[in-house]
């Protein structure tokens, strides 16, 4: 008789297949970039307004295409929430530098957030782990080790997410409009990417069982 080596873990939809989904895999991630890409482009060569109707447009028309393509439109909708506050806040105020400004006040947010959950003792990386990988299950609430690791971990997501969008307001209130709209696309997923393979395998180490490690060849 063979031994079972699924456990709760492997019965559970892999972590790499739960992002795929809440970012829409590589095309929902190139997708939300681009509107941004092209209001900085735009505004180099043109103008504001210019910018704003092709950031606008080109979201727009990525949620038509996955509507008639039948895709899930969850994630070209909330590029197109974001896209359009900003660009709403610009064509107020008449300042292109405006259109960033949503972003980094939710920045901001995030990191306080993260770092305050840490504080109350309730890491919102765990609390997030367990919506997203452990199908919410909070085994964890009750293991000393993972509630030390994960805010740990908690706090590593706070400071880089204040860091980056402390980069970004330094540059919004310097004026560099250019910049700052570089900065917003340098300092989006490759930051968030590394610090969520860091956690996948700091969790994923730190859960591993003796069974599993010493399992026969």
């Amino acid at each position: 008789m063979q031994p079972q080596p699924e456990d709760d873990e492997e019965r559970l939809p892999s972590f790499a297949e739960q992002m795929a989904d809440q970012l829409g895999g590589w095309r929902g991630l190139v997708e939300s970039s681009v509107p941004v890409v092209v209001f900085v482009v735009v505004n180099i060569v043109g103008d504001l307004n210019p910018a704003i109707v092709a950031s606008v447009g080109v979201a727009v028309a990525i949620a038509v295409l996955r509507l008639i393509q039948r895709r899930p439109i969850r994630h070209a909708v909330n590029g197109l929430f974001g896209v359009g506050i900003g660009a709403f806040i610009a064509w107020r105020t008449g300042d292109e530098k405006d259109f960033y400004l949503p972003g980094i006040l939710y920045g901001i947010g995030y990191g306080l957030a993260l770092l305050a959950s840490v504080a109350v003792r309730q890491p919102l990386v765990g609390w997030i782990w367990s919506v997203i990988v452990a199908g919410g299950k909070s085994e964890w609430r009750s293991d000393p080790k993972l509630i030390r690791l994960f805010s740990r971990l908690t706090v590593l997501w706070g400071v880089v997410w204040l860091a980056k969008v402390g980069v970004q307001a330094a540059l919004y209130l310097a004026d560099q409009d250019t910049a700052l709209g570089v900065a917003r696309l340098v300092l989006g997923y490759p930051p968030y990417l590394l610090l969520l393979a860091l956690t996948v395998w700091a969790v994923r180490r730190a859960t591993r069982t003796p069974e599993t490690e010493a399992a026969p060849a």
